[in-house]
């Protein structure tokens, strides 16, 4: 009897609960709104819903070959081959990730760096360059929460989005200059001197994202000058190290310069671009710090963010990565791919510039063999982009930024909007 009084009870306490629960459930995410399309994975999804056979996608932020297809580089399959199953084992995994950030930052403080001798250095893996700057973002509140990042104008879009997420507030910088198509080198510098003392910065050491502008040697060497008058923090996003010029090392002589005047500063790193290693997501964050013991702390807050965040990054695409830095025969062998896109990217450039000057068009076009790697920031305005897409099917950001491709030298020729 009293267990047919529990059933008969459980099941009116049910059938409340599910009236109930279905009651105060209406309407629980009624208030939330789409957000406003992302300017660079949009312009993807426009181009698949696009029947027409003659479209173009320019909008892509990724290398690509002759026929628009991603590339597997020789050094990342060979380093695939030589990866054995026991690598993977748990016991392996914080030994292969500390060995990764010390490769990391090898290659953009120098190989000789006093900072990689010293040890005056904290890093964890990230996921790719955006995990790279979030871990930063949320170090720089965590431990100056009134601070603010000042970024360039224009910077990549994420960078506002990574910031404003980890409630870091943002400025900008002057940095572009529309009707040159080039640097405001003076402009620059009067933003940096009028920012309060201690301010952050984040600075792109090679191929700005999007204009593929980039300050010379001495104009970064006035830039660490004045940051070490006014003693702000510099954060380095390098997203295309390599890329740029086709060598490593000149990519980094930014920071480089930076590290040679004494300065403390962070680097964001990621292997997607210049490894071809997008789907795996490699990224590395870092800071130099006054010591060792320094270093230690620094790091330690690191691996607490991450654990919160995500608890722990993959291991593969790290011990790729290492794989070949620290394999002599690869590292050569990716080093003379990454020439080889370079040089590709630059004779696209001058192809794309002959074609647009053949058409005895009124405007400039030498901006386009000024600026450097991935991208060509073309001027376009965002009503010649519209009609780009709407009447010739070629797709790129509504900022006129524009991915380097074989095919867009002959059909961009044709339109010349």
């Amino acid at each position: 009897m009293w267990s047919r009084y529990v059933v008969r009870f459980s099941k009116r306490r049910m059938s409340t609960s599910v009236a109930t629960n279905g009651k105060n459930n209406m309407g629980w995410w009624d208030h939330v709104q789409p957000v406003p399309k992302d300017p660079i994975t949009s312009v993807t999804e426009s181009f698949l819903f696009d029947p027409s056979p003659l479209k173009l996608n320019l909008g892509v932020g990724a290398y690509r070959d002759d026929e628009g297809k991603p590339v597997t580089l020789e050094c990342v399959k060979k380093a695939m081959e030589k990866i054995s199953d026991c690598e993977f084992l748990e016991s392996t995994k914080a030994t292969t990730k500390s060995k990764f950030v010390q490769d990391c930052v090898k290659l953009a403080y120098g190989y000789d760096s006093d900072v990689v001798r010293e040890s005056r250095f904290a890093g964890v893996p990230a996921l790719s360059g955006t995990g790279a700057c979030r871990l930063f973002a949320e170090f720089q509140r965590r431990f100056y929460p009134d601070s603010r990042m000042f970024l360039p104008m224009p910077t990549w879009s994420n960078h506002n989005d990574i910031w404003r997420d980890s409630e870091v507030c943002t400025s900008t910088y002057h940095y572009y200059d529309p009707d040159t198509k080039g640097l405001q080198f003076q402009a620059l510098m009067n933003d940096i001197k009028n920012a309060s003392d201690r301010s952050f910065f984040l600075l792109h050491p090679c191929a700005h994202n999007p204009t593929g502008v980039d300050p010379n040697y001495e104009q970064w060497k006035e830039i660490s000058h004045l940051f070490k008058i006014k003693n702000h923090f510099p954060f380095f996003d390098m997203a295309y190290q390599g890329i740029s010029s086709g060598d490593l090392e000149k990519d980094a002589t930014a920071i480089r310069i930076f590290l040679e005047d004494g300065h403390l500063l962070g680097c964001a790193q990621s292997f997607s671009k210049n490894m071809g290693l997008y789907g795996h997501r490699v990224g590395c964050v870092s800071i130099v710090s006054r010591d060792e013991k320094q270093a230690t702390a620094i790091k330690s807050q690191f691996q607490q963010i991450v654990r919160a965040m995500y608890s722990s990054s993959p291991l593969h695409g790290p011990l790729l990565v290492s794989t070949i830095l620290n394999d002599a025969d690869l590292k050569a062998l990716w080093e003379e791919e990454i020439k080889v896109m370079a040089d590709r990217m630059i004779r696209m450039r001058i192809t794309l510039r002959r074609t647009l000057e053949e058409l005895n068009s009124s405007a400039n076009w030498e901006h386009i063999t000024k600026q450097v790697g991935m991208f060509y920031f073309s001027g376009l305005s965002p009503k010649e982009v519209d009609r780009l897409q709407r009447d010739f099917h070629i797709y790129m950001t509504n900022d006129g930024r524009i991915r380097g491709n074989k095919q867009q030298c002959g059909i961009l020729g044709k339109c010349n909007p």
